[in-house]
């Protein structure tokens, strides 16, 4: 088997991670001529291309099987430096910056729960990467390899990972005081929901069409959306007039109880199941991750989901 240089493997990485040569060069603190001439000996060595030349810039089939070897070996040598300041407290190690441990979160995660479980391994020194998508799509990072770990709404352990139950977390509708006064005196109805603006994440958001329809036992519906790309941003959006939306009971209880928000479908709850997915490697890092994230979780979700699958073949 062939032995790849690891820093044509962290060149190919920063290409794919920065979308570009000129970024990459930037970060590695090297020549755009010196990336490609590294991407060009490692292609070389493969015997195909590893870069698809579009924008944005994409890994072949043969790039993301390399890309996640890249990040298998800096989950390696986070372990080793763990284990290092273990038994030489005083050494200052620390990862470099291009050697990051990226793992994919949804918003709503890291806008409750899931930033403070992984405040103690950041303060330790870990080179944490958080890459965040709606909650039904993180599991593609995981399975393109570009991250090592991801919160999803997927059971179904992906091949070579392990998955843990997190529990469920609960959405509800609501709408500022004042909006709900004026467009909605009687809540959310089924006669109503059609003229209310819902602000919803972005296109890939089903949040608020689900909600509605199970609320009112509908097969299909059509909602006016406004699209707010943050969780925190569609929270501003609301308190402001705009509409309506479905967001994190977690995230809005304290508005509700302050009486800026008002929910507007009382006692009609959406529970999310989310699962934790990750490589299924021996790993101090991916278990101590694991182990901090599934913590937080049991504490702040609404309960544990069914019991997931195992590792995959």
């Amino acid at each position: 088997m062939s032995t790849f240089d690891p820093d044509a493997l962290e060149c190919l990485a920063a290409i794919v991670e920065e979308a570009g040569f000129e970024r990459a060069a930037q970060r590695l603190n090297i020549t755009q001529s010196a990336v490609s001439q590294r991407l060009r000996a490692l292609e070389a060595q493969v015997g195909t291309v590893l870069i698809v030349r579009s924008r944005p810039l994409k890994p072949t089939a043969a790039g993301q099987l390399l890309l996640k070897h890249t990040k298998q070996l800096r989950l390696l040598r986070a372990d080793l430096e763990r284990d290092l300041r273990e038994l030489a407290p005083s050494s200052t190690g620390g990862g470099r910056e291009e050697e990051r441990i990226s793992i994919a979160i949804n918003a709503d995660s890291i806008a409750t729960w899931a930033l403070g479980a992984l405040g103690e391994l950041v303060r330790q020194g870990l080179p944490l990467e958080i890459i965040t998508d709606d909650q039904d799509f993180t599991h593609e990072w995981l399975r393109s390899g570009q991250v090592l770990g991801c919160v999803t709404t997927l059971r179904q352990a992906l091949r070579g990972c392990k998955v843990v139950p997190l529990g469920a977390m609960d959405y509800i509708a609501v709408a500022s005081a004042e909006y709900a006064r004026e467009h909605a005196p009687q809540g959310l109805t089924p006669h109503n929901f059609s003229r209310m603006p819902f602000i919803a994440f972005n296109r890939k958001d089903d949040m608020q069409a689900e909600f509605v329809a199970k609320a009112f036992g509908l097969k299909r519906v059509a909602l006016s959306q406004l699209f707010v790309p943050s969780t925190e941003g569609q929270v501003r959006a609301v308190l402001a007039g705009w509409g309506a939306s479905v967001l994190p009971a977690l995230l809005v209880r304290g508005l509700i109880e302050q009486g800026r928000l008002v929910d507007l479908a009382p006692g009609r709850v959406l529970p999310i199941q989310l699962y934790w997915h990750c490589w299924n490697l021996a790993s101090e890092v991916l278990d101590t991750l694991s182990s901090a994230l599934t913590h937080a979780a049991s504490l702040a979700l609404s309960g544990a989901g069914p019991a997931g699958p195992g590792a995959a073949p």
